[in-house]
C-alpha cells in the first residue's frame, strides 16, 4: 500500500469516527434534555401590614421555586410597630396546616414544599414596657425541651404571677400560640405572665414509648414548680399564682388546680388505686412534699377557657381503658370544697364551639357551684373554638382582635379582683 492510500484511509477513519462520536454525543444531549424537570414548588408571599419584608432570592412571578432553595426573609416593622414574627406555613400537622415562626427579624427557610411566607407586626405600645424572656427550658423528660415563655413589665418586682398553658388537642401546637394573650395580660404592668409548654400524648412527639396524660400534667406541676423557684428573677411573687388555658389547656389549668394535693411519689397506678403525680421538674432544695404545698397553697385563681374537665369527654384519645386512671385525670373529681381551699373561677366559651359543647363546661361548673366555689361563666355570642389562639395567618388574628382580646379584659378584671381588691 503507498503511502497516499494509507493517508486516506487513516483520514476517512478519523472522519467516520468524528461522525460517530458526534452522533453520540447528539444522542446523549437529547436523552438528557428529556429528563425529568427540576423539582419546584409555590411560595406564596403574603402581603404584609404595619411593615414589610424581602424575600431573596426573589419569588418568580409564577411563584414557583426550586426544590432545595434556601430563602432569606427579613423583614422591617413601620413607625409605631414592633416585630411580631416572620413566618412560613404549609400543609400538615393535625388541624391541616402548621405555621413555623422565628421571632427575630431574619429567617431561612429551606424550600420543601408549598409555603405561604410572611411577617407580622403589633403595635409598639404592647411590648414597649415588657421585658420578654423565651424559651426558659424547666425540663427534659423525653425528646423534647420543655419550656416557657416570660412577659414580665419592666421594673416588676413581686407581682403576681399568671401561668397559661396552651391547646391543641394534647397533641400539637407550644407556648408561642398563647403570645397574644400573654401580651394582652402583661397589659397594665401587675403581673408577671408565663407561657408554658409540655409533652404531647401518644407517641406524636416522636417518642418510642407513649406519653400519657397524667404525664402532662406532671409537666406542668414541674413547669409551676420552676416557675416559682426562679419567679423572683422576672418580678413575680411565687406564692400569688393564677393559672389559665384555653381548650386542651383549659382541662390542665384545671388539673393542676384541683390535683395538686395529688402530687407525690407513690406512682401513678403501680398500685392499685394509687394516683399520685410526680413534676417532671424538682428543685434541688425542696422537697416533693414542699413541692406540693406550695403549688397547693399558691394557686388561688383558675381561668379555663373552653376546657373538657372530665375524661369521658376525651378518652377516645387515650391509650388507658382503666377507669380509676380516667377519674384520676379529671378535674370534675377532685374539687375540694371551698371550705378547704377556694378556687374562684372564670370560664368563658363560644356558643358556636364545634368541639366543646355547652354540657361539658356546665358538668364543670355544677361541680364547682355544689363545692361552695365561686365561678363565673360566659358563653361568647358567634364566638367559635380557640378564639384566645395567636397564629400569623389573618382570620386567627381577626378572631382573637373581635373576641380573644375583650374577653381576655374581662380575665384580667377577675384576676384584679382577686389579687388587687383587697
Amino acid at each position: 500500500m503507498n503511502k497516499s492510500i494509507a493517508r486516506l484511509l487513516i483520514t476517512t477513519f478519523i472522519y467516520v469516527v468524528v461522525l460517530l462520536t458526534s452522533g453520540l454525543n447528539a444522542q446523549t444531549v437529547s436523552s438528557s434534555s428529556k429528563k425529568k424537570p427540576l423539582e419546584t414548588f409555590t411560595i406564596t408571599s403574603v402581603p404584609a401590614e404595619n411593615g414589610s419584608y424581602t424575600i431573596s432570592p426573589k419569588i418568580p412571578d409564577d411563584g414557583q421555586v426550586p426544590a432545595g432553595t434556601v430563602l432569606s426573609v427579613k423583614a422591617k416593622p413601620a413607625s409605631a410597630y414592633s416585630l411580631d414574627a416572620v413566618y412560613y406555613t404549609a400543609k400538615g400537622g393535625i388541624w391541616g396546616t402548621t405555621s413555623y415562626e422565628s421571632f427575630t427579624p431574619k429567617m431561612k427557610i429551606t424550600v420543601t414544599k408549598d409555603m405561604k411566607v410572611g411577617a407580622t407586626f403589633i403595635p409598639r405600645s404592647l411590648v414597649d414596657n415588657v421585658r420578654a424572656i423565651q424559651d426558659v427550658v424547666y425540663a427534659k423528660p423525653g425528646v423534647k425541651p420543655l419550656k416557657y415563655d416570660v412577659y414580665s413589665p419592666k421594673g416588676a418586682k413581686n407581682l403576681p404571677c399568671i401561668i397559661i398553658i396552651h391547646g391543641g388537642g394534647w397533641s400539637s401546637n407550644n407556648e408561642d400560640i398563647m403570645r397574644g394573650l400573654a401580651r394582652e395580660l402583661v397589659k397594665g404592668g401587675r403581673y408577671v405572665v408565663f407561657s408554658i409548654d409540655y409533652r404531647w400524648i401518644n407517641r406524636l412527639d416522636g417518642e418510642t414509648e407513649p406519653t400519657y396524660m397524667h404525664n402532662l400534667i406532671e409537666d406542668v406541676f414541674g413547669a409551676i414548680a420552676h416557675i416559682q423557684e426562679h419567679a423572683a428573677e422576672y418580678g413575680g411573687d411565687p406564692t400569688r399564682i393564677a393559672v389559665t388555658g384555653d381548650s386542651a389547656g383549659g382541662h390542665l389549668a384545671e388539673a393542676v388546680a384541683t390535683l395538686s394535693p395529688l402530687i407525690g411519689d407513690a406512682g401513678f397506678g403501680i398500685t392499685s388505686g394509687v394516683y399520685q403525680y410526680m413534676p417532671s421538674y424538682l428543685p434541688k432544695r425542696k422537697s416533693l412534699v414542699q413541692v406540693k404545698t406550695e403549688i397547693t397553697n399558691a394557686v388561688k385563681a383558675v381561668a379555663p377557657s373552653y376546657g373538657a374537665s372530665e375524661a369521658a369527654d376525651f378518652k377516645t384519645l387515650l391509650e388507658q381503658t382503666d377507669q380509676g386512671y380516667w377519674d384520676a385525670i379529671s378535674p370534675t373529681r377532685h374539687v375540694p370544697k371551698a371550705g378547704e381551699r377556694v378556687l374562684p373561677h372564670f370560664i368563658v366559651r363560644g356558643t358556636k364551639d364545634p368541639i366543646v359543647d355547652h354540657a361539658m363546661v356546665q358538668r364543670y361548673v355544677d361541680v364547682l357551684k355544689a363545692a361552695g366555689q365561686s365561678v363565673k361563666y360566659i358563653q361568647v355570642e358567634d364566638a367559635g373554638h380557640a378564639f384566645f389562639d395567636w397564629k400569623p395567618d389573618a382570620t386567627t388574628r381577626a378572631t382573637f382582635a373581635r373576641y380573644g382580646v375583650p374577653y381576655a379584659a374581662q380575665m384580667l378584671s377577675f384576676f384584679d379582683d382577686i389579687f388587687y381588691k383587697s
